[in-house]
């Protein structure tokens, strides 16, 4: 039975407040058209839903029943716009997140903190995987967008550029014959080089400039985590190659210095993508708008 939503709403106003004219002002509408709609609904339905020869305007069996249930989906309506006000005030939401685990600790996690504290009703949750990893899962709707290396050419994704990335090369003490020039690439082929998986966007962003040099480097050793390749470095494993923020304490340490190669490394474009399919919510787009500024605001 297809029934216009109205003819329920003239309804429930008329059923509540036991009067035309009162369901009429509240509808903004005339009496007269608030009547030819119970009496269009009644026909719909085949019931009568008041009780006309009486004094008082009341409802019958039918009506009665009706109105219980209108009722209680009247009421859900009333909270779901009061939920959507809330998601559109951000008191209420979640934001589903992608991003490396170099990415966080560097970049978001100083921004989370802030973030939470000005909208704590706003749940966070984070997955944590490689560049082509959150490309996949952002295809697949398991987040609502991810900060990854570009470039991204896939059609049905937009992006969105945040910020240029230094990586750099380091070394322990035990190789002072790197320390205080620019060595090639030649020199370097001689020293254990410490890399990321071939599966993370740092490593392919590298392997292409190596490529594009006409370099062929085969790594003494691959890692998982950036954190471990420095770690590998402070005690003269190798040459390691990751992102500049991760070494800084290291090199104000002395526990680990940059090595300088005549071809400079490029800078890496770190981008938000998301999904052109999916809209983001109200707690989504304020949370790229401030990280978009609070980022910019730090580069100028």
């Amino acid at each position: 039975m297809d029934i216009n939503f109205d003819l329920y709403k003239v309804f429930y106003q008329v059923a509540t407040s036991a009067s035309f004219s009162d369901a009429a002002a509240k509808l903004f509408i005339s009496q007269s058209a608030v009547s030819q709609a119970i009496k269009n609904l009644e026909q719909r339905l085949g019931s009568p839903l008041f009780m006309r020869q009486t004094r008082h305007l009341q409802l019958t069996q039918e009506g009665e029943l009706l109105l219980s249930h209108v009722g209680q989906a009247y009421n859900l309506i009333k909270i779901a716009e009061s939920k959507l006000s809330e998601m559109q005030n951000l008191e209420t939401g979640m934001i589903r997140i992608g991003a490396s685990d170099t990415v966080c600790r560097y970049y978001l996690l100083p921004f989370l903190e802030h973030f939470s504290l000005n909208y704590p009703k706003i749940k966070i949750q984070f997955l944590n995987r490689t560049s082509p990893q959150l490309i996949e899962a952002l295809r697949d709707g398991m987040i609502d967008f991810a900060i990854v290396t570009l470039p991204v050419n896939e059609e049905n994704l937009a992006v969105q550029e945040l910020i240029k990335v230094e990586d750099v090369l380091v070394s322990a003490n035990r190789f002072p014959s790197l320390k205080d020039h620019k060595v090639s690439w030649d020199e370097l082929s001689q020293y254990p080089l410490l890399l990321l998986e071939k599966n993370s966007a740092t490593r392919r962003n590298f392997d292409n400039y190596l490529k594009r040099q006409g370099i062929r480097i085969v790594p003494e050793i691959e890692l998982e985590s950036v954190e471990l390749l420095v770690e590998f470095a402070k005690i003269g494993l190798g040459i390691a190659h990751v992102v500049k923020e991760s070494v800084l304490q290291s090199i104000k340490k002395g526990q680990l210095f940059l090595v300088e190669t005549q071809q400079p490394l490029p800078p890496r474009q770190l981008g938000i993508i998301t999904s052109k399919n999916r809209s983001l919510s109200q707690a989504g787009k304020k949370f790229i708008a401030q990280l978009t500024d609070d980022i910019t605001g730090k580069t100028e």
